[in-house]
């Protein structure tokens, strides 16, 4: 109980007066020890709690697709949602904010009180290696869908913390980086993507990112006073990014929060600069108001009410996760109106692919979830489909590279007798300090897990071999290691690193791997490893994954397999998809190519079957040559826990696809107008001005250029459409909204679901735009034959332009109602005065 407070005295509600007059006073009784220490992270994950105060930890967790909490325990499970790529992909505010609900609910049940998302970083080039973290190329969809997001989380109590703040759209060299970006793209594009979930939805948290902006890094960045604090009138938290405040400087800026702890470049250096004059009091006093001001918002601060009490009702979140995953997917090709497929008109289906059974159902790094299972297409095809429907399956094309982990099905705990494996911790003699029963065979400890003590880690499992022959068994780490198979030991040595980047560690880690053979089927490979802990940690952080690697010796009989088996079938379905040593934090991508032999195994397949479907299981860009080739094409995006199960339900018309195309995707490398992702002398120069994404498509095809294969807002659907002729207020004055009536009939058999684009341009003008710009969208929802009105509002600001100031060019702007950015457009003139 906090002793400065009476049982009797009604806790003020979080943001009243008299709760923030009480967080002034709590911040003032503290010594200036106290208030320091509050500004580093207690661990990798909380704050400090103050029992004096009442104050206790506020923890945070990994978030945008999914809440991890403190560790990477499988058998701590989370829902794994779509890909934020796939969640812009809907087009839809409420699809947003149902999602940040469910991420809320998750937060709440792993005891987590800020959820580290949206990340909300522009796809400015296609190789940006969290592109599928991120949500689009365009500020104005990315701003809603944000905000949305986070009013969702925060509706459960929960803070939001939109990252990575700013100018953070690449990953190489991405601790150190240096983006050049002149202030009129910084506030219209990248700025602006963070705006509404700062003035509209009142995100509590914010982080800063790792790089720095015009020489200045994001931590120590005036950005984070003007416009954050200032003109946006941000109140909650600064958070750096895990080791992203670099000196006691940062305490000058507007940063609040440094993590991890407990040890960072604040503590007794930011006391002694305080002490010095270096950096004030009055700063350090406003930094841990704004700490107990978050802390009060998510109730972990006796004597003030948290920011909700009554909590919405609960969403079903395998539900969610099914639903993000059909309205984001995106139908790009159906000729000949093969999707949907009448199941009871199908005899056989075969379906090929690698990643029909390991799909990619989530991004690489700091955005991974242990979710209880995925659903993979052959899985949910396979349960969807009619009994008597003949269903046949060939890998047809590696995709997965180096050691994947082993199917938690496949494992038997030799020790305790159970599914999975014995983890035991032992001491620098050999003895036995813990053990645990795990799940998994991928193994993740990031500053909690490992009892106090350990200097080595043993794991002991039977792995059941799913066919007789050889199979390539190993074990990836860094460090020394000692791996056995069937009592010989095959490896002792050690394992490293070259890349520095922590997202490869975690997910392609080197890696010994060594070949056993089985004779029958179902034969037990007994399995020993023993790691050896590193004797000093900065971050305490190991991950250990055993698993197998996929070998192929006869790359062309695979694809061959594939092929005999779809010349006969009613229809061939071919998931193809990258792979997490493509698509991961940590680093950029080298190409848009699909790995392996995928697109030869797409054009063999298609050649003996013209009812050919192929799903992209990919979280952003690839080349497809042969789109033209095949029957139809879905982008399934990484889909989340669920998305067998969505895949399923979109091929077989339970379901219509929803989902536009939230970014442009290209016909070839070579193609793309802003692609560089890698920092020449420590700069990533934004050349490229205010022209990004479909923008510069346009501003290229404009001189010439090559086009997209598929225009930024595109996407079919399974019925079809009519908008009829806009209507909104010829004349309206500077700073005013927009309000644009579009009439929309479904002209179909079935219903469906449209999304309507209103668009501006102005091709007379004293100053450089884009060809033209979005400024606004809505969908609905209409049954065969149903009409709406549907509004389309937009905003003053989609009508400004920033010169040192929002400016506001006077005269005539057209607006430009249609279905995607190079659509044949309704237009509409309008006045501004």
């Amino acid at each position: 109980m906090n002793p400065t407070l009476s049982p009797a005295v009604t806790a003020p509600p979080a943001g009243s007066p008299d709760a923030e007059a009480r967080l002034l006073d709590l911040a003032k009784s503290l010594t200036l020890e106290e208030q320091i220490q509050l500004l580093t992270g207690a661990d990798v994950w909380a704050t400090h709690s103050l029992p004096s105060i009442g104050l206790s930890r506020v923890v945070m967790s990994d978030g945008p697709a999914g809440v991890r909490g403190e560790d990477f325990d499988e058998r701590h499970d989370s829902v794994s949602l779509p890909s934020s790529s796939a969640l812009s992909a809907t087009w839809s505010v409420e699809t947003a904010r149902r999602y940040g609900q469910v991420l809320g609910q998750e937060a709440r049940r792993k005891g987590v009180h800020a959820v580290l998302g949206p990340t909300i970083n522009l796809h400015r080039s296609p190789l940006g290696g969290r592109h599928f973290e991120c949500m689009s190329e365009d500020p104005r969809l990315t701003a809603t869908m944000a905000a949305g997001y986070v009013a969702g989380v925060q509706s459960m109590g929960v803070g939001a913390t939109p990252k990575h703040y700013i100018a953070n759209e690449a990953e190489t060299e991405r601790f150190t980086s240096n983006s050049v970006v002149d202030e009129r793209p910084l506030r219209e594009l990248y700025l602006a993507a963070f705006e509404d979930a700062v003035t509209e939805a009142r995100a509590w948290l914010v982080m800063s990112s790792y790089n720095s902006i015009n020489g200045t890094t994001a931590s120590e960045n005036d950005l984070l006073k003007t416009p954050l604090s200032t003109e946006w009138g941000f109140d909650g938290v600064v958070v750096s990014d895990w080791t992203g405040v670099r000196s006691v400087e940062a305490a000058n800026a507007n940063q609040d929060l440094e993590m991890p702890g407990p040890v960072g470049h604040w503590g007794p250096k930011l006391l002694a600069a305080v002490n010095d004059g270096r950096v004030s009091r009055c700063a350090i006093l406003e930094k841990v108001v704004r700490i107990l001001r978050l802390a009060a918002r998510v109730g972990s601060l006796e004597g003030v009410s948290p920011s909700v009490t009554e909590l919405p009702a609960p969403l079903n979140a395998a539900a969610v996760a099914r639903e993000v995953a059909v309205r984001g997917a995106v139908l790009v090709r159906n000729k000949d109106s093969l999707l949907p497929l009448d199941p009871q008109a199908l005899a056989s289906v075969a379906i090929s692919g690698h990643n029909a059974e390991e799909a990619r159902t989530q991004g690489g790094g700091s955005a991974t979830v242990m979710p209880k299972q995925n659903i993979s297409p052959l899985e949910g095809l396979r349960a969807a489909l009619p009994e008597g429907v003949r269903v046949s399956y060939a890998r047809g094309a590696k995709v997965a590279e180096g050691l994947q982990p082993f199917p938690r099905t496949s494992l038997h705990n030799p020790v305790s007798g159970v599914p999975g494996l014995r983890v035991t911790f032992l001491a620098g003699d050999g003895t036995v300090i813990s053990g645990e029963d795990r799940l998994a065979s991928h193994l993740i400890w990031f500053g909690v897990g490992i009892p106090e003590g350990a200097a080595a880690i043993r794991m002991e499992t039977e792995w059941t071999a799913p066919t007789a022959g050889i199979h390539h068994l190993g074990i990836g780490t860094v460090g020394r290691v000692r791996l056995s198979l069937n009592g010989d030991e095959v490896f002792n040595g050690g394992l490293e690193d070259d890349t520095d980047v922590l997202g490869a560690a975690l997910f392609d880690p080197p890696k010994t791997v060594h070949p056993v053979t089985t004779d029958t089927a179902g034969d037990a490979v007994r399995i020993e490893a023993v790691y050896d802990l590193p004797a000093d940690q900065v971050i305490p952080f190991t991950a250990i994954l055993l698993g197998e690697e996929t070998v192929v010796d006869d790359p062309q009989a695979e694809i061959d397999a594939a092929v005999e088996a779809a010349r006969t079938a009613d229809v061939a379905v071919v998931v193809v998809g990258t792979s997490a040593a493509i698509e991961s934090e940590g680093f950029d991508r080298k190409d848009l190519d699909l790995p392996g032999r995928q697109n030869q195994l797409v054009e063999a397949v298609a050649a003996v079957n013209p009812r050919t479907v192929v799903v992209v299981n990919s979280g952003s860009p690839v080349l497809m040559p042969w789109l033209d080739k095949v029957g139809a094409v879905l982008l399934g995006w990484f889909g989340g826990q669920e998305f067998g199960r969505a895949i399923a339900d979109i091929l077989l018309g339970v379901e219509e696809p929803g989902g536009r195309l939230p970014t442009t995707w290209p016909a070839a490398l070579a193609d793309v107008p802003v692609l560089d992702t890698t920092p020449v002398d420590g700069k990533v120069v934004y050349s490229e001005g205010i022209h990004v994404g479909y923008r510069a498509w346009l501003k290229q095809q404009a001189s010439g250029g090559a086009a997209p294969a598929l225009p930024f807002g595109y996407g079919l659907g399974y019925t079809t459409f009519e908008l009829g002729a806009p209507h909104a207020r010829e004349s309206v004055p500077a700073g005013a909204d927009v309000v644009v009536h579009v009439p929309v009939r479904n002209t179909g058999s079935r219903s469906g679901r449209e999304v309507v684009q209103v668009y501006l341009d102005r091709p007379v003008s004293a100053v450089e735009r884009p060809v033209r710009w979005l400024a606004g969208y809505a969908g609905t929802h209409l049954a065969p034959g149903g009409t709406e009105s549907v509004e389309v509002r937009i905003p003053a600001r989609s009508f400004a332009h920033y010169d040192g100031g929002w400016q506001f060019e006077r005269g005539t702007f057209r607006i430009l109602v249609g279905r995607h950015a190079e659509d044949d457009f309704q237009e509409l003139a309008i006045e501004v005065r």
